[in-house]
């Protein structure tokens, strides 16, 4: 589909990537990671047709469409949502408008029997089969889906663009691509903007996504559910791994190993060789082999090692001081836009040691629900603070406020009291600041450097309370993982907004839910939560609320029994059976499947790759059995499901 072949792009300071090839192909779903810098943004521009590199070649298939979503849009915000989407489409414009014209000739002229008439019968059956081909007459659906899968409601389709946030732009901007259904889709930190729900959502459309995607994200598990394939840009080469990305990374550490290994019998020898030439460089009869010598090291391909390696130590920042056993109460909380209701009756107490995730989707006043707890924004009801509690609260713009003229150091040494201070540039090597990163000045550091340093700032300022709101958005995945370690360690109260799954898996032991205009707490897991928002729990759901309803009347269990025919009742014992062998048969070839998988793992890890055909070969083998395993996973759920709802009370 695209062969990229020997591209570099040469920027004033040196080359960002020399010399790269790679082969992208229809339906490979890949993650494109590197270093912040390394050039993973200007890649997907130079697929996509938007820059030029300085050398090499980009060969596109024939009719290969692109669809780009860039953190950075511009797009005309006077439309709708609804019509943005709509006239987005240049061949059913097109289409549209014809089959209007011709209608319109139509039922104008009389010429019922003419040459020009007839054939304008003839060009309305082409246009309308065209129509149908490009998907036409199910368009308007189309939009509707993909709308109301990122967040939208359709109250809001009729709304001007203008009219919402940046972020709802992107989002808007998202389905505008998803609907074309290009033969590639590049997406730039797709996540960045998107609720929790709607991240499960745009997944589910990837997987299905019978195209190529190519995607860079910080977000590690929509990487592992989306992706199968890791392209790596690192010291200016593309590393090419056939995993999503939890395991590229640990077969990429394994090569890190034995990299630091072979660089360090490299330097041996080059030290020796050096040693050498400058043992004989002045004796005239061992000068000619002194010459070799250099000659030879000239042409030694150094090697270069880039780790990423979170800092090991382990942070613990302490209390401030001791608070008492409730730390916040609120009773009759609410907030109101005039006729909007966001939240309301909100009565409740949060105890010490607390840790809350605090989600829903965005727009149903998660922020808003924050500042009133702050006491920063006035509403319905009253929130009491205990005994002793000191409350730090980081904005989503919390980065902003930071002092540009201030150094890194001096960022942290205004707010860090006691004994901690000591420990300052430690602890900012925890948080990937070292060496001379310290005394930067934090006007000149990245928005990701300056939310990590915000973080690092709010975690040593005197508190037992914090209040974090998208703490993760702008941070990269190594510093996602700091963060939710330094919070792990973190001895006091904290609620948090964020769509990160993997940054809040095995943090924190409350869900608070705003839904409905109501807050709802719930003390499962993460992932049973999404299980539930999504709905691939509804069938059980829906039965057990049955059940409990029929337990509490005989007469309609009665007739629900007799409803069936003895013959009725025989088919469905007979589906029943069927099912359930058809699940015993899946999980078992499942397992088979899995260990056969683990195996090729191993295989894979040892693979000559030198040898082209044969490791192609066998990487071909790795994607048609890892291949084969996602079919059984679908049918076994299929089955289990179905199995469900017709099971025995």
């Amino acid at each position: 589909m695209i062969n990229i072949e020997q591209l570099s792009v040469h920027l004033p300071q040196g080359y960002l990537f020399k010399n790269i090839s790679v082969q992208i192909n229809k339906g490979d779903k890949i993650g494109l990671v590197g270093k912040n810098g390394a050039g993973k943004s200007t890649l997907l521009k130079l697929i996509a047709g938007w820059d030029q590199p300085t050398d090499g070649y980009i060969h596109k298939a024939k009719d290969t469409t692109i669809g780009f979503l860039t953190q950075e849009i511009n797009i005309d915000t006077s439309l709708t949502v609804f019509d943005y989407l709509f006239f987005s489409n240049a061949e059913l414009n097109q289409l549209r408008t014809r089959i209007d014209d011709i209608n319109h000739q139509l039922t104008t002229r009389t010429d019922y029997e003419s040459e020009s008439y007839l054939q304008l019968l003839d060009d309305l059956n082409f246009a309308n089969e065209q129509f149908q081909l490009f998907e036409g007459y199910q368009w308007e659906e189309k939009i509707t889906s993909a709308l109301k899968g990122l967040g939208f409601t359709e109250e809001n389709f009729k709304n001007a663009l203008h009219t919402f946030s940046g972020g709802w732009q992107m989002r808007a901007e998202l389905a505008k691509i998803l609907v074309n259904n290009p033969s590639v889709i590049l997406l730039d930190e797709p996540t960045n903007h998107l609720d929790i729900i709607s991240i499960g959502w745009l997944e589910n459309y990837l997987q299905r996504f019978e195209g190529a995607v190519i995607t860079i994200s910080h977000d590690r598990l929509f990487l592992d559910n989306v992706t199968k394939r890791t392209l790596e840009i690192t010291n200016g080469k593309l590393l090419d791994f056939p995993y999503a990305y939890t395991l590229y990374k640990a077969k990429r550490e394994e090569e890190i190993e034995r990299l630091i290994e072979a660089q360090k019998q490299q330097q041996k020898e080059i030290k020796k060789t050096e040693e050498l030439i400058d043992k004989f460089r002045a004796k005239a009869n061992k000068s000619a082999f002194a010459q070799s010598l250099i000659k030879k090291l000239d042409k030694t391909e150094r090697i270069e090692v880039e780790t990423d390696e979170v800092a090991k130590m382990k942070i613990k920042f302490p209390l401030s001081v001791q608070p008492g056993k409730w730390v916040l109460e609120m009773e009759n909380l609410g907030k109101k836009y005039g006729d909007l209701e966001l939240f309301s009756g909100v009565n409740l107490t949060v105890g010490r040691g607390e840790k809350i995730a605090l989600l829903g989707p965005n727009g149903v006043g998660k922020s808003t629900l924050l500042k009133r707890i702050m006491k920063t924004l006035d509403g319905e009801g009253t929130v009491a603070y205990g005994h002793n509690v000191e409350v730090t609260y980081f904005a989503q713009d919390q980065a902003d406020a930071l002092d540009p003229i201030k150094t890194v150091i001096e960022t942290v040494d205004e707010v860090a009291k006691g004994e901690i201070r000591k420990d300052l540039r430690s602890i900012l090597g925890a948080f990937l600041f070292s060496g001379e990163d310290v005394d930067k000045k934090v006007g000149v550091l990245s928005g990701g450097e300056r939310t990590r340093l915000a973080l690092c700032q709010l975690l040593l300022s005197p508190s037992n309370v914090l209040i974090l709101d998208e703490p993760t958005n702008h941070l990269d995945i190594q510093s996602k993982e700091v963060l939710k370690q330094a919070l792990k360690s973190y001895e006091g109260t904290f609620i948090v907004v964020s769509h990160d799954r993997e940054f809040l898996d095995g943090l924190t032991n409350r869900i608070w839910d705003i839904d409905n205009r109501q807050l709802k707490i719930h003390h499962y897991s993460i992932q049973e939560f999404l299980k539930r928002k999504s709905g691939l729990l509804n069938g059980e759901e829906k039965i057990g609320k049955e059940d409990k309803v029929v337990s509490t009347d005989k007469k309609s269990t009665q007739h629900k029994s007799n409803v069936l025919s003895y013959e009725e009742q025989k088919e469905l014992k007979r589906e029943r059976n069927r099912l359930k062998n058809a699940v015993d048969k899946s999980e078992k070839e499942i397992q088979r499947l899995e260990k056969e998988l683990q195996e090729m793992d191993k295989e894979l890890a040892e693979l000559d790759y030198s040898d082209e055909e044969w490791a192609n070969k066998r990487l071909k083998a790795y994607e048609e059995t890892k291949s084969i395993l996602d079919t059984v996973m679908q049918q076994w759920e299929e089955a289990s499901n179905a199995l469900e709802i017709i099971r025995e009370e």
